[in-house]
């Protein structure tokens, strides 16, 4: 039973690890990998020294802390509400339309941003009147990042801990109640402990992606406007043009290893913290 599954991780995941070597190699297509000269940390050396490196590690560290925060809130808000909802037919169709927009493509999500952003016929300036040229105009993006990708996630992460909270033992509930429990003491006192494994387990997963970006985000929803630049590019953003741009293969694995270390550190790092707080917890 296990054979079919091992076979396609060993094939789709741990045989490709062997390209990692790209990452110190001096690419070039006429020699393929293994006949690439050796550029040994020549590519994390360009990675570093580029005047923008700073910037792209700030934004993709500083988005993603704050995705995780807004998502992880969001998400149990919208989980907890959805129990106390007692109809079960409405309660399907919420779960429904929450979940759509993780379902969307970030393309299409990029037309749904510019239906309301655009200056001449976009939704809030016709609305509201104003004329802000939106895509030039770098101050609003951090904000309409944080919405967007909170549009987009909080659906799949609010079933899941929608889940976590129909499984806990219903017991608990009744005795509150017998204690004279209000609703809220109900949910502080039993729904959230309830939900602590999950949120740590979601949260450390989180936290291994945290060098990595949704690079359609960043991307393909500010029209890959050259005056946000500053705001938007993180390192898969620039990976991708350093890619495209200078057709550095090389350069372009190395940042892809980078945010691969980066993340099995700071998992690691997670989970030491949560086994020296909470032992039953931690993922191992």
């Amino acid at each position: 039973m296990m054979l079919p599954g091992m076979i396609y991780l060993i094939v789709n995941n741990y045989i490709p690890m062997a390209g990692l070597v790209v990452a110190f190699k001096k690419y070039n297509y006429k020699d393929g990998i293994w006949g690439s000269d050796w550029a040994g940390l020549s590519n994390f050396k360009y990675l570093f020294s580029t005047r923008d490196a700073a910037l792209m590690i700030r934004n993709t560290l500083g988005y993603n802390f704050v995705f995780i925060v807004t998502g992880t809130v969001f998400a149990i808000v919208v989980a907890i509400i959805l129990n106390e909802i007692r109809a079960k037919v409405p309660k399907k169709i919420y779960q429904v339309f929450i979940l759509i927009p993780y379902l969307i493509s970030m393309v299409v999500v990029s037309y749904i941003v510019f239906a309301f952003l655009s200056t001449d016929s976009g939704f809030i300036n016709k609305t509201f009147g104003s004329h802000i040229n939106w895509y030039m105009t770098a101050k609003y993006w951090p904000v309409i990042f944080v919405i967007v990708n909170l549009w987009k996630s909080f659906g799949y992460n609010s079933i899941i801990y929608y889940a976590t909270v129909i499984g806990i033992d219903s017991s608990l509930y009744e005795a509150a109640v017998v204690d004279g429990a209000s609703r809220w003491q109900r949910i502080w006192h039993v729904t959230l402990p309830g939900l602590k494994p999950t949120i740590i387990t979601l949260t450390l997963l989180a936290v291994g992606r945290v060098f990595y970006s949704d690079f359609g985000l960043f991307y393909q929803v500010p029209q890959n406007s050259g005056l946000l630049y500053d705001v938007a590019t993180t390192i898969d953003v620039y990976v991708y043009k350093g890619l495209m741009l200078l057709n550095d293969v090389g350069r372009s694995a190395a940042a892809g290893f980078f945010q691969s270390i980066c993340g099995f550190i700071l998992v690691l790092t997670a989970n030491l913290v949560v086994n020296k707080v909470d032992k039953d917890n931690a993922l191992f």
